[in-house]
């Protein structure tokens, strides 16, 4: 375990079931409305005990809060925040160690003092340069540390000069040297050196908008590319930033001017343009470089909670902080900075208010029972005027779909309304402990123990194990931010008995809106987030190593890939170039130099290990040319870092991992136009410099034209146009350059994800790119586009329905226009929104008069899948039946399921978690009454391998069904082809087009007498069976009109077709529609064989498709970007691309084979060496 704060971190208990708070309050209590009521009275009588001046006009202004102007309510604030601390410290029975953080705030009071009126204000002025350059400053800090009669510090500094102060004429002389010595420290560049890690002689930077950064430009070749001459290693996925310590935070509260005190505090309200006219509504001004100076988006009272920390009421502090942000645990330090853009200062470095406001937090986790103390204030906090405690049950039922920011931020306003909230995502949430969490994997309510400590709730993330809570914020964020503070976010929902959280749910799949409004839900709120990435339609635009950043954040943040016990597989080449120049391609960038250690040492060790037990031979013969080739490469690499770690412990120095990487090519960011002019220089530099540290290297005017491919279809360059900007300000094309790239990863933006709109088009109208808005009578409007900060909130999306329910749909985050494009916007969408999602719900009666406990059972019966049972039906394959009532009864032929275990409760083997990667899996039977729903595995090594071991009753992830139902031919001739597992998928199919009135040819392939499994259902499927096998002597028929023979399917087709095989009671001549289901390699044999072979035997006009499986991740329909298929209409030539995971019925004749098969390779080098990894570790554990 890490610590939130090491410095503070004790050794003691850190759970309990009995914590000896005081009045009597249990952890229970507090985590319901009539403890915090009570509680909230008991604060009065204590406000009213200490000053009752005060307390009468708390009592006052909350009964009539319009009443006070903005600068005396914040001044009210202030001074309830004291008195709010000390109550909280005599609760949680802590008097002593609030009373000892206080102290630590005023012994560094004496810095800022020092820094502004001393060193600023004097030092800066009153000494000449000449007088300067005379100066010896680390002579003079040998005087001065005479002098203090101690060691040197800058607070051993500032308070002794704080002190002569006080006598100026007694202490001159002293303070000469000071003043000399301040005036060294902050004027010279070697005191600047000298003092570098300190805080009392750093003064703010002028600020050069197009010169932010300081960068080493080459012009060599033939396009620019930026880097920096310094780097900082990365360790793996550890913190890579732990941000501010408590005289840092100080330091930026104090530079603050505590602008609410004049009503300027533009860094919450944004800086207003002046209007021409008194009509004009209220914009925003903008920045230099263009970005929209708005200030925070939840309006964050910045300057209150600045200088109650200065005032070392750091509880109080954060009380201010979480008024307005109460999922504070996911803003702050390297999420937002919208706060600093619009900070007063804009001419110098402004406040760093997200370091300051995370440190805030941190300080508070740190007490004892600190994260309680932040739980309680996100339910109940005096200084919410308007709501100091959640209202009562309103007995009113809210689904919150999509639990990224937007989803927890609306799923905790709303609770605290009053209603019952049920969140839902489409990703694997896995279940925390039940004694912190109060809820079991079975979704069941259980008591939870009080958190004394919460440093006991983190994990090394380096070896963090996915969560998949936060949406975004676990898989889009790097580990640049802390994310066990997702752990918090969650808990601070999980615990309340008013919510219940189902993972592994994809709304309009497992959940539909119709479903959601009969099982008694009030209102459905959409917070799913952005979808669609963005296609670059170049040649070889998909070939293997290209991917989305999405399907690579996703495959690196959520399957564990990087986690040395883990067996997920994600096979990432150096060079790696990044096309793009927003935050994601920033994002990806380093990850992908992060990941990239960490992938072939695993794989080395794991490699050098099971040579020592099977031998080398008998390790690489799975492996085909090209892969050894790359696994050589892997090795070669691991080995080399593995050299350099032990040469740089023997000369006592760090690794110099970063230089190695460079030398195989490194990782370049490629964007259209000048680094000045992308999204993340323009938004947020300070992530664009700490990129660029990693050692990135960032290239301008690159757009790709091309994909170069090696022999084996792999990426090997990219091809670009270049364009150079001149001093006239004009773009002007400067050739073409070739970028070596294994790794082509494109973040190249994202659409909202609108998927509903084609799903529901009655329900989910469009605008443009975004769904469309209504207001609170249904009639339509229009939102404001890019303002985060609107007039007016339009967050609801449709009536369900009709006027006569009463019923709404409403929409936030990226999904919305005003509100897209980073996570503290997507969290005010739901701040400004849940008002009008009360005001709705206020007009209309609960729909389900029942409990919350009550409602959720019924929910956990029908949304959380158990395994029901195991079967084997053939040497290597198996059938695993889930209950899964929901997943059971919207189940379609031909659609399928994302199959998981959970990592959190899988089986240790060894040093190996056996957590399965998704697994895309057809539903080959469903049965509704029971809720069971069949599924059948072809155990063809790695993950699928483990379904065996699955037992009666687990909790498991049966996301969907999912994908686009097989459209049934009805009175037609229907030919199916199905090769091995392909005939899971065909049963059903066929089942449904013999009962839409259609005659159906079934043509049954297998590889080995061994293989064939669910005989009866198949012939139940189809009106003649042609069992194809290709070892002899094939199968026998068991009905007098079916058919067998020995070989592959092709062949059988044809042999069927020419009369070969007796009688045609259905003419293969007479097939409208042919469906193939099977190996890419088998479904491009009939693709061809249509126009060859199998030509006479078939009508000009039939119709064929097959499902294809392509590589596929998320499986949440045009999310990842993994499953992407390239299409090309075989009479235009053009090209357009189809997510299999949403269409995976695609015409044969369209569909890219060749490219498919090089694509579905994109791992096999892992996958190979961790199939051998898992045998051995079944083995072990036999």
């Amino acid at each position: 375990m890490t610590n939130l704060d090491a410095a503070l971190h004790v050794q003691q208990e850190t759970m309990t079931a009995s914590p000896n708070f005081n009045f009597d309050f249990t952890i229970a209590d507090l985590y319901q409305r009539s403890g915090v009521v009570r509680l909230d009275k008991l604060f009065l009588d204590f406000l009213h005990t200490g000053d009752a001046a005060l307390h009468e006009k708390l009592v006052h202004f909350r009964a009539h809060p319009h009443e006070l102007l903005p600068k005396d309510e914040s001044a009210l604030l202030i001074d309830v925040a004291p008195w709010l601390e000390d109550f909280l410290a005599r609760l949680f029975n802590i008097e002593n160690e609030v009373q000892q953080l206080a102290a630590r705030h005023h012994e560094l009071a004496p810095l800022y003092f020092c820094k502004r009126q001393f060193v600023q204000r004097r030092a800066r002025g009153k000494v000449t340069d000449e007088e300067l350059a005379s100066i010896d400053g680390l002579a003079l800090e040998k005087e001065l540390t005479a002098e203090f009669g101690e060691s040197f510090t800058e607070l051993v500094f500032a308070t002794n000069v704080a002190q002569w102060m006080e006598a100026e004429a007694e202490n001159e002389s002293r303070l000469t040297k000071a003043l000399q010595y301040a005036a060294w420290a902050l004027r010279t560049p070697e005191g600047q050196r000298h003092t570098h890690q300190g805080i009392l002689f750093k003064s703010p930077a002028k600020l050069d908008f197009q010169h932010l950064l300081s960068l080493e430009t080459d012009n060599s070749a033939e396009y620019t590319v930026h880097r920096l001459s310094h780097v900082r290693e990365r360790n793996g996925f550890a913190l890579t930033d732990n941000g501010t310590d408590l005289m840092g935070a100080l330091d930026e509260a104090n530079y603050c001017i505590w602008c609410h005190e004049q009503g300027k505090d533009s860094c919450s309200k944004g800086m207003i343009q002046k209007p021409k006219s008194p009509d004009e509504p209220r914009t925003f001004k903008r920045s230099e470089l263009g970005a929209l100076l708005a200030g925070c988006p939840l309006e964050e009272r910045i300057s209150e909670f600045h200088k109650l920390k200065t005032q070392g009421v750091a509880v109080g502090s954060l009380a201010m902080i979480v008024l307005d942000n109460p999922m504070c645990a996911g803003t702050g330090h390297r999420i937002c900075n919208d706060c600093m853009k619009s900070c007063i200062y804009q001419k110098q470095e402004p406040v760093d208010i997200p370091q300051a406001e995370t440190r805030t937090l941190k300080d508070v986790l740190a007490l004892p029972w600190g994260f309680e103390i932040y739980s309680l204030l996100t339910r109940w906090n005096p200084l919410n005027l308007r709501r100091p405690v959640p209202k009562p049950a309103s007995g009113r039922k809210v689904l919150v779909v999509g639990m990224g920011p937007a989803g927890y931020t609306l799923a905790h306003h709303l609770m605290n309304e009053g209603h019952t909230v049920v969140g839902i995502d489409g990703l694997k949430i896995e279940p925390l402990p039940e004694d912190i969490s109060g809820v079991n994997s079975r979704g069941e309510r259980r008591p939870f123990n009080a958190i004394r400590l919460a440093s006991s709730l983190e994990e090394n993330l380096d070896q963090r194990m996915p969560g998949g809570f936060g949406g975004v914020a676990e898989y889009g964020i790097t580990v640049r931010w802390n994310k066990n503070f997702l752990k918090l976010i969650r808990l601070l929902l999980e615990r309340r008995e008013e919510f219940a959280l189902f993972g592994g749910v994809r709304f309009g799949g497992t959940l539909t809106t119709d479903d959601a409004f009969a099982l008694g839900f009030d209102h459905v709120a959409l917070a799913a987030g952005a979808g669609r990435p963005t296609v670059l339609d170049m040649p070889n635009g998909l070939a293997r190593g290209v991917r989305a950043a999405s399907d690579f954040l996703m495959a690196l943040q959520l399957t564990g890939a990087a986690q040395s016990d883990s067996i997920a597989n994600m096979q990432l080449r150096l060079p790696v170039v990044v096309i793009g120049g927003g935050l994601t391609a920033i994002d990806t960038a380093t990850e992908a130099l992060a990941y990239y250690p960490v992938q072939v040492e695993k794989f080395l060790q794991r490699y050098e290990i099971l040579v020592a037990i099977q031998g080398e031979d008998a390790v690489r013969d799975v492996w085909d040319t090209e892969e050894k080739q790359i696994a050589d490469e892997f090795l070669a690499h691991a080995r080399a870092i593995r050299a350099e770690r032990q040469v740089a412990e023997q000369e006592k120095r760090a690794p110099r991992i970063i230089q190695l990487m460079q030398s195989w090519g490194g990782a370049t960011i490629a964007y259209r136009k000048r680094l000045i002019d992308s999204p993340s220089y323009t938004l947020n530099h300070e992530e664009v410099e700490k990129a660029l540290e990693e050692g990135i290297w960032f290239a301008e005017g690159m757009t790709p034209t091309r994909v170069n491919v090696d022999t084996w279809g792999h990426t090997q360059s990219v091809q670009f146009a270049v364009q150079k900007y001149t001093e006239e300000g004009q773009w002007q094309d400067a050739g073409t350059v070739e970028l070596p790239a294994r790794a082509l990863l494109v973040a190249a933006g994202t659409q909202p994800n609108t998927v509903l709109a084609r799903e529901d088009e009655a329900l989910f109208k469009l605008s443009g790119r975004y769904f469309a808005a209504c207001d609170e009578d249904g009639n339509p409007v229009q939102p404001a586009y890019a303002n985060p900060k609107p007039e007016s909130s339009m967050v609801l999306l449709s009536r369900y329905r009709d006027s006569n329910d009463g019923r709404f749909i409403s929409f936030f985050g990226d999904l919305h226009p005003s509100y897209s494009g980073n996570v503290v916007k997507a969290m005010s969408s739901a701040k400004q929104g849940y008002p009008v999602v009360n005001r709705v719900l206020e007009r209309i009666k609960p729909a389900l008069d029942v409990t919350a406990p009550q409602f959720f059972a019924e929910l956990n019966d029908r949304l959380r899948p158990t395994v029901h049972k195991v079967e084997r039906l053939a040497p290597n394959i198996i059938e695993v039946v889930v209950h899964a009532p929901m997943a059971a009864e919207h189940f379609q032929p031909g659609q399928f399921y994302r199959f998981q275990n959970y990592a959190s409760l899988a089986t240790m083997a060894g040093d190996t978690r056996l957590a399965m990667e998704g697994l895309a899996l057809t539903g080959a039977s469903v049965d509704i009454e029971r809720g069971l729903v069949s599924l059948i595995v072809l155990e063809m090594g790695g993950s699928s391998n483990l379904c065996a071991m699955m037992q009666p009753g687990e909790p498991v992830i049966l996301m969907g069904p999912t994908g686009t139902p097989t459209e049934i031919p009805s009175a037609q001739t229907v030919v199916l082809v199905g090769g091995g597992l392909g005939n899971a998928v065909l049963f059903s199919i066929g089942a449904a087009a013999r009962a839409a009135g259609s005659k159906v040819l079934y043509f049954a392939g297998y590889k080995k007498l061994v293989d064939r499994y669910k005989v009866a259902e198949i012939e139940a499927a189809a009106d003649i069976v042609v069992w194809c096998c290709d070892e002899s002597p094939g199968f026998a028929a068991t009905r007098p009109q079916d058919k067998s023979y020995v070989g592959n399917i092709v062949q059988a087709m044809v042999a069927y077709g020419s009369g070969e095989l007796g009688e045609q009671t259905i003419a293969l001549s007479d097939a409208d529609h042919i469906i193939a289901i099977g190996s890419d390699r088998m479904m491009a044999a009939v693709g061809v064989a249509r126009h060859h072979q199998l030509k006479p035997y078939l009508k000009a006009d039939h119709f064929a498709i097959g499902s294809i499986n392509s590589p596929m991740q998320c499986m949440m329909k045009e999310i990842c970007a993994q499953c992407l298929q390239p299409h090309q209409d075989p009479q235009t030539g053009k090209i357009t691309y189809v997510f299999s995971c949403f269409n995976q019925d695609q015409p044969l004749d369209q569909v890219d084979f060749s490219g498919l098969a090089t694509r579905l390779r994109q791992n096999t080098v892992q996958e190979k060496l961790t199939n051998q990894w898992i045998g051995r570790c079944l083995n072990n554990k036999k």
